[in-house]
């Protein structure tokens, strides 16, 4: 079907998208790829479509009616046709409302010499007649005749770029006359089938998630859900708490079926009444009760706070357990207790839908789930925060978040205004987060970007405050010390409650670092009593697999690697890479941590290699041989003692593949090891870990200071 036949259908009301459908998603860049390959002929997909007198629920405000007959449903390729619909018309669809356009797409230019595309840059495009809005030239509100005499005036135009404006003039119309590739669905499916097909193509891309997908097969069935979610999701948004239609489907999925995957349970029309009971109970009682939960009791004031939302759909599942949706004083600080250790220890940074699945499943079957669930958190991270998790960590972590909500806790202030940090915020996250110490100070005394450790410490979260946002420029110019100074004179009481240290000698710019220490020292102190005080709960000593621990992806105390000696890229042996496994080890020994976990065998994206390939290079071929070789290489660089004191070695197997784990403990002395520099000279390295890597530190005062802060507390 030509592009200007479909335009043509659009405005005549012979093509529509059901509102299964989700929104228009694309972006700026998506629009300019798309053109880029109309223009230059490339292929561009091909359209799915249902021809049917039983449509389905329509969006836009067409309603159907036994008299049209038949009429086109576009399943796949809309966010295409929307996209050329709104370029080539210069306005929305008409089975679109300007809410459902989450990107404005307009106005994309055409350099008509290059055939570049880009949106509008004034300095580039102000002052060049070959820059054309492609609107305009299908709207015919520009003519290669007004593009030819611009540059005739400015004495530009030859007949080498006469020829080329009026080729790719021509080039940009042609568009109209491109085909798409139509695979049409016959009149005779049913919607059941219809939504299936939808279904099997886009499974094979990457275009919609299965929680859209799952959306579109309860639509089918219930042509109102869409818009009921998205009132409810309104609702939320104007309360502070905002979520995408996504997160509605897993919470369905959670109260109706106990499982964070499969979201094809949701697919068959036999769930209808299950999901209007479940949603309905969802809509008017047990959203509305997590979000109060989440305010009164963990001082959570909008969802900018929350670093994942799924650790909310086990708390949705046990009180749609309840038949009266209401926790008891007990179980709602469980819950909080567990919401807060789910967030600091990051339990849905990876693979959320699997975990879920464990989650709910504790969820359902146990008396005391929240212990039950905190018990399984604990056997992965340790629950207690030490003050080395502060260092070079950055507003992003969500440390920051516990943070904010201890101090609304304790009734924390805004340190320029006296404001509570306690606020009704609704659609816009209002609290700031700024520098004690501004960087700007901390720039000229060599705390800047070409520092990577200095520049990660100017950053830390300990050299932050929380402010009410009106208030910023009130701090933004101010030194650490006249700032500090400036509010404990206005507001005694302010400081203590963001955990700022007393001691004022602390607050010079050559203190800066003792600052930052002693506030960790506060901190973490802080915040463990915070959390141990909230309540008691008995934390079971539930089993944790090997699949569980790569599950969770890399992270301070956790690293993978692909192989010990075996180099994956250029298939040969490579002793070089034993290097990277000593290195690790050095790491977590050296860390501010409780240790770490080094998995061999395991690719950075959570792949199981296995040991295979390593063991092939080894005089023998099992775990005894691969442990051998392992403990010869530590106890060479490291020494005996520490190999047999600090290293544990295990083999467990995962999709019938053999992995190594190997437990590094905490430290007590710094490790140093023994490498080669670029001039072939033997140095010694000392690495620590940062972040879900192993960094070194270089300059020996750097060394020198980290050590005396790390070890002298072991």
């Amino acid at each position: 079907m030509q592009i200007r036949q479909i335009i043509d259908k659009i405005n005549d009301n012979q093509i529509f998208v059901p509102t299964f459908q989700r929104e228009y998603v694309w972006k700026r860049k998506d629009a300019k790829a798309l053109f880029t390959s109309l223009i230059k002929r490339f292929p561009t997909g091909t359209l799915l479509t249902w021809e049917t007198t039983k449509p389905p629920e329509l969006k836009g405000p067409k309603k159907y009616s036994n008299e049209m007959g038949a009429v086109k449903l576009i399943l796949d390729g809309q966010q295409r046709i929307t996209t050329i619909y709104m370029i080539l018309e210069g306005k929305l669809p008409p089975y679109y409302a300007k809410p459902e356009i989450k990107n404005d797409v307009f106005g994309i230019y055409i350099n008509l010499k290059t055939r570049e595309l880009e949106y509008y840059k004034k300095q580039a495009m102000e002052h060049n007649p070959l820059w054309v809005n492609l609107t305009d030239i299908f709207q015919d509100k520009i003519k290669r005749s007004n593009v030819r005499q611009s540059l005739k005036v400015r004495e530009l135009l030859t007949d080498e770029l006469e020829d080329l404006v009026d080729n790719n003039f021509e080039a940009v119309k042609s568009i109209l006359d491109r085909n798409f590739p139509e695979q049409i669905i016959p009149v005779s499916a049913s919607i059941k089938e219809a939504i299936d097909i939808f279904y099997i193509v886009n499974a094979s891309g990457v275009n919609l998630t299965d929680a859209e997908l799952a959306l579109a097969q309860i639509s089918g069935y219930w042509p109102e859900a869409r818009e009921l979610f998205k009132k409810k999701l309104f609702e939320l948004e104007n309360s502070g708490f905002v979520f995408k239609l996504d997160f509605i489907i897993f919470a369905l999925l959670a109260v109706t079926h106990s499982m964070g995957s499969e979201m094809r349970r949701l697919h068959n029309a036999e769930n209808l009444e299950a999901i209007k009971k479940a949603w309905e109970r969802l809509d008017k009682q047990v959203l509305d009760y997590v979000v109060n939960i989440l305010r009164s009791h963990a001082f959570v004031d909008h969802s900018d706070e929350i670093n994942s939302v799924f650790a909310l759909i086990p708390l949705i599942a046990y009180i749609y357990r309840k038949s009266n949706n209401q926790l008891t004083e007990i179980e709602i600080k469980k819950a909080v207790k567990w919401f807060y250790f789910s967030q600091i220890r990051q339990r849905y940074v990876s693979q959320a839908p699997q975990k879920l699945d464990k989650d709910l499943a504790t969820i359902k079957g146990s008396s005391q789930p929240f212990d039950d669930l905190l018990g399984l958190i604990e056997q992965e991270r340790s629950l207690t925060i030490t003050e080395g998790e502060f260092e070079g960590r950055d507003t992003r972590h969500p440390l920051f978040s516990l943070m904010r909500w201890y101090f609304k806790s304790k009734g924390a202030i805004c340190l320029t205004s006296g404001v509570s940090l306690r606020q009704n915020m609704g659609k816009k996250y209002l609290l700031e987060k700024d520098h004690i110490f501004p960087y700007a100070t901390l720039k000229k005394n060599g705390y800047d970007i070409n520092n990577r450790l200095k520049y990660a410490i100017a950053q830390e979260i300990t050299n932050r405050v929380i402010l009410a946002q009106a208030e910023k420029p009130l701090k933004s110019d101010q030194t650490g010390i006249n700032y500090l100074e400036s509010a404990q004179k206005k507001f005694p009481s302010a400081l203590p409650k963001q955990c700022i240290p007393p001691d004022q000698t602390l607050w010079q710019i050559n203190s800066f670092e003792k600052f930052l220490a002693a506030r960790r020292a506060i901190l973490s102190a802080e915040l463990n009593k915070f959390l141990t005080n909230i309540t008691k709960m008995e934390t079971s000593k539930v089993e944790v697999n090997i699949a569980d621990i790569i599950a969770e992806g890399e992270h301070d105390s956790l690293e993978f690697k692909s192989s010990m000696r075996w180099d994956n890229r250029q298939s040969r042996l490579n002793k070089k890479l034993e290097k990277t496994i000593l290195k690790a080890i050095a790491a977590f020994n050296n860390g501010h941590g409780d240790g770490g976990i080094l998995i061999i065998g395991v690719d950075d994206d959570r792949n199981i290699l296995g040991l295979e390939n390593d063991l092939s290079t080894l005089k023998g071929d099992d775990a005894d041989a691969y442990e051998l070789h392992l403990r010869n290489l530590v106890n060479s660089e490291y020494g005996v003692e520490y190999g047999a004191s600090n290293i544990k070695i295990e083999f467990p197997k995962i999709s019938d593949q053999m992995v190594c784990k190997v437990t590094i403990s905490k430290g007590y002395s710094p490790l140093f090891l023994k490498d080669l520099d670029k001039d072939g000279r033997k140095i010694e390295k000392f690495f620590v870990r940062s972040g879900n890597t192993s960094s070194p530190i270089e300059k020996p005062s750097e060394i020198s200071n980290y050590i005396s802060n790390r070890f002298k507390r072991t």
